[in-house]
């Protein structure tokens, strides 16, 4: 009976990059969060807090590894997609949404509504753009690829300078991967 009130261990680390700053978690299951731009510690901390109540915060950059190696590749505009396992927690609505991020090409941008079509809920701009805001991974689960219907950079938890600096990665590298 004990062995099912365990919490998860949660591991983290801070990826310093050239000029990018994020911290991210995983569980032994796979990534959980990645947070935003040189952001405080207090914002992961904030998150397990709110999603992992009570669940032990372990630096390891052994275990991170894998997934810091895979983020630099993508800063380096040597990856187009992620392959590192995920650990997502979300209702099935955001899951759904999440998906939908995930079937955006890289390099290219959809609008809130391109996702409410891909979900076959239409008229759920809110719920998706909601959903969209709760995506706990960025980069990894793309949601910095959403722009509004007008062509314009539009919400982001990350802060619009880290969307901006995605998408100008994004479409720096996107012509090479297309000759490729």
């Amino acid at each position: 009976m004990e062995a099912f009130l365990l919490k998860p261990t949660l591991f983290w680390t801070k990826l310093v990059f050239d000029n990018w700053k994020i911290y991210m978690a995983a569980t032994t299951k796979g990534l959980c969060y990645v947070g935003s731009q040189d952001k405080p510690f207090e914002e992961l901390e904030n998150w397990v807090n709110k999603h992992y109540p009570g669940s032990p915060l372990v630096l390891d950059d052994v275990v991170m590894e894998p997934y810091a190696a895979e983020f630099k590749e993508f800063f380096q505009g040597l990856r187009t997609s992620f392959t590192v396992s995920h650990d997502l927690k979300g209702t099935e609505f955001q899951t759904k949404v999440w998906n939908a991020l995930c079937q955006i090409p890289y390099g290219e941008t959809w609008t809130y509504s391109d996702i409410a079509d891909a979900i076959e809920k239409p008229s759920a701009l809110r719920a998706v753009g909601s959903a969209i805001g709760a995506n706990p991974v960025l980069l990894t689960v793309p949601c910095h690829r959403v722009i509004g219907k007008n062509g314009k950079l539009t919400g982001f938890r990350g802060g619009l300078e880290m969307k901006e600096q995605l998408l100008k990665i994004e479409q720096q590298n996107a012509n090479l991967h297309h000759e490729q």
